[in-house]
């Protein structure tokens, strides 16, 4: 095992549930000589005022905070303090989630059934300036690559979307309605409304022409 760092890494831990806060503060007790907790928040708008405030190495945090995103609140923080990497700590076994956190500057994106050995071992490569995927999404991730290189992935699928919500995005960019999404797809209009709030929720936009403007710069569709 390498040597341990001099300084341990100073870590926020951010999760809308005590017990999963309490949890993580317990596990990376443990290593002391490598991690020290030195701020908790249960929402997002805590989490970024302490960073502000403690400056740390790392903030551990979920996709979900409550109501709140924690893509989000990686963005805002890599935004407003580059210094400060961002790690994604979930449950959320999906892809198309670590697409967006890496879109949006995260240093990892690991699963939360991982021991504490094993995530200190990921932070301290991070700190040296790797991104850690979970070996879990690693492959997958992996093959979703070899099939956008060769062709076999749709538009908007390397920003998150499903195929059927690229479908549906190409049909806005076209100008259609939404009774004529769901015409041209054969799905209900309630169908249609539900992809086009996840699409807007991946893209980061929140409404029709931001989603169209993003597409076309993005060079989505031709």
């Amino acid at each position: 095992m390498p040597d341990s760092p001099a300084t341990p890494l100073c870590i926020v831990l951010v999760d809308d549930h005590e017990m999963v806060l309490h949890g993580l503060g317990a596990m990376l007790g443990h290593f002391p000589d490598e991690v020290a907790i030195v701020g908790r928040a249960t929402t997002a708008e805590m989490a970024y005022r302490l960073v502000g405030e403690l400056r740390p190495d790392v903030v551990l945090c979920d996709v979900r905070i409550g109501q709140a995103s924690g893509l989000d609140l990686c963005l805002q923080i890599r935004t407003q303090h580059p210094d400060t990497k961002v790690v994604l700590l979930t449950v959320y076994d999906d892809e198309h989630y670590l697409y967006q956190a890496l879109r949006v500057g995260a240093s990892g994106y690991i699963l939360k059934r991982i021991d504490g050995q094993e995530l200190v071992g990921h932070l301290r490569r991070i700190r040296d300036g790797e991104t850690v995927i979970d070996h879990a999404l690693a492959g997958r991730v992996a093959l979703s690559a070899a099939r956008l290189s060769a062709g076999e992935f749709w538009s908007g699928a390397h920003l998150g979307l499903t195929q059927r919500e690229s479908e549906v995005l190409e049909l806005l960019v076209s100008g259609h309605s939404n009774k004529a999404v769901a015409s041209q797809l054969v799905v209900s209009e309630d169908t249609v409304k539900t992809h086009i709030r996840g699409l807007y929720r991946k893209l980061g936009v929140s409404d029709r022409s931001g989603a169209v403007a993003l597409a076309l710069r993005e060079g989505l569709f031709r």
